[in-house]
């Protein structure tokens, strides 16, 4: 069921939000060579702690997923598209880090994610995260009052498909509110002028993954959490949480 948000909600997910955006520019800021993912984790959960909040991630156990998931970041570096589980393993110099935060404030979630690379950035890994984010940028105008979820899809998928690039199909972006995951669906791919109207009140995650080497498939790693391309390529995964409103797309997770 699709829950329409008061204007008072709004506010009380921007707040959750902002803690998002603050985790995120935090880990962002400390990803250096030769620091492990589980350090990433943990620079996370100072900024949750810090800010009164708890984690939507940490212990979260989808129908998939054999255990819970076991920290408050997904760090998904080079191949991995998405949820991967912060280790011991060590970031090195042109790794491709995609991560993934939530924080719930008050009842309230908020879900975004970046990726970036630590140290210097191979062009072709630049581009692939430049069209990335240009994609959640087009998905975003796309949220407007009266239009469709297929307009925030094909808006996405347009994109990534004139790039080149893959687009797994069974993972996308969703609703949000009291929960991290909600209905609607947003496909990350789609025809526009179909499926559900947008409302004021509608929030959305809206979270863009594309695979460097052009295929959709996807295998899940040994940790049964980590998603991986087939080919070895590259993926990239921007997201921000957004409410529909008569006065425009308005973003929730910035800082």
């Amino acid at each position: 069921m699709v829950e329409i948000k008061t204007d008072a909600a709004m506010d009380a997910m921007r707040v959750a939000g902002r803690v998002v955006g603050q985790a995120l520019e935090a880990v962002r800021a400390a990803a250096a060579p030769g620091m492990r993912l589980r350090e990433l984790d943990e620079v996370a959960r100072t900024v949750l702690r810090e800010a009164g909040a708890d984690s939507p991630f940490l212990g979260y156990r989808p129908s998939f997923a054999p255990t819970p998931f076991p920290a408050v970041l997904c760090v998904s570096v080079n191949d991995a598209i998405v949820h991967g589980v912060p280790d011991g393993s060590r970031l090195r110099d042109g790794d491709l880090v995609s991560i993934d935060c939530g924080a719930l404030v008050d009842g309230w979630a908020g879900d975004a994610a970046l990726s970036f690379t630590v140290g210097t950035a191979r062009p072709e890994d630049q581009r692939l995260m430049d069209t990335t984010r240009r994609a959640l940028e087009a998905g975003i105008a796309a949220a407007v009052v009266g239009a469709r979820i297929g307009d925030i899809s094909h808006a996405i998928g347009s994109i990534g498909r004139a790039a080149g690039y893959g687009i797994p199909e069974d993972f996308g972006g969703h609703g949000i509110g009291r929960q991290m995951h909600e209905d609607p669906a947003v496909p990350n791919d789609g025809r526009p002028r179909r499926g559900m109207i947008l409302r004021h009140g509608l929030v959305l995650a809206i979270e863009p993954m594309f695979l460097a080497g052009g295929r959709n498939d996807y295998y899940a790693a040994a940790d049964g959490w980590t998603l991986r391309t087939t080919d070895a390529s590259r993926a990239a995964h921007f997201e921000h949480t957004v409410a529909v409103t008569d006065e425009g797309p308005r973003v929730l997770t910035t800082a």
